[in-house]
């Protein structure tokens, strides 16, 4: 039975007072959706078939135009409201996968209604994963399953690991490194800065700053707590990664010379430099 034809059923079951949040459950398996959403889900879903073409199209036009680099992307409809927040290796591979003809056959009804994407390059698997989770919170897309804070007690995390670091990562820009700062507190942090250390004493005290001023941690208050995804990046893909403890230096001049070294080393990004 075709899914238009599965919800009319379910619609002519209910009466004149349809469950619209129960529809998308049960029928469209989106769970959670506000009352207003969930109307205008099953609306969309009772034209589906007619937006096949459409669909297609717009496919075609998004992946001849995306870059074949890693980054974050979001899908949105017609009216710029977020489908869908993703990340890839590759961004064009990733969507190419999303518009190929076989996801026609078991597609959701809102990711029927992509009319256009967005996204940002970025260096890294970790700056990806952080940027990913960031647009979830703030855009809290409607076919994204987890759009709540990671959660640092679901996640297998050694107990070592669970502490403040500053993460030297790849940049997008090649003479630049992308600090990622972590607290144990939740709050994440990204600075790009350049290997030539030419602004390295403005960031080096912005760094500092955000580990151990009150400020910081207040101002930061009403962030999403990306921390446990660095933490668990750490302990798994990212094990290898060149880390500092920034407890272990006294002084924004120490952490700048510190940061400095790292950059002068060729094999930066190339093997594990654990600064610990």
């Amino acid at each position: 039975m075709m899914l238009r034809d599965r919800l009319r059923a379910r619609l002519a079951d209910m009466g004149g007072s349809p469950d619209h949040q129960r529809l998308a459950a049960e029928v469209l398996g989106i769970r959670g959706a506000p009352p207003d959403l969930a109307r205008r889900l099953v609306a969309q879903a009772l034209v589906l078939e007619d937006r096949h073409e459409a669909w297609r199209r717009t496919g075609e036009r998004i992946c001849r135009d995306a870059p074949a680099v890693p980054g974050v992307y979001v899908l949105v409809d017609g009216d710029g409201r977020a489908l869908y927040v993703g990340k890839a290796a590759n961004l064009r591979r990733r969507l190419r996968a999303h518009f190929a003809e076989r996801r026609w056959r078991a597609i959701k009804p809102a990711m029927a209604l992509a009319a256009d994407a967005e996204w940002r390059e970025v260096g890294s698997e970790l700056e990806a994963l952080l940027q990913e989770a960031a647009l979830i919170q703030t855009l809290q897309p409607a076919v994204n399953v987890q759009t709540g804070a990671p959660d640092l007690g679901a996640r297998d995390i050694p107990r070592a690991l669970r502490r403040d670091v500053l993460v030297l990562m790849p940049s997008i820009e090649a003479d630049s490194v992308e600090l990622v700062a972590a607290a144990v507190d939740g709050r994440t942090m990204i600075q790009r800065t350049r290997r030539s250390g030419a602004d390295l004493a403005v960031h080096a005290q912005r760094v500092l700053r955000f580990f151990r001023s009150p400020l910081a941690r207040a101002s930061a208050a009403e962030d999403a707590p990306l921390a446990p995804i660095v933490f668990s990046w750490l302990a798994r893909r990212g094990e290898h990664a060149t880390r500092l403890d920034p407890h272990e230096v006294r002084s924004p001049r120490e952490l700048r010379a510190r940061l400095a070294a790292l950059f002068r080393d060729e094999w930066l990004f190339r093997e594990r430099l654990d600064q610990r």
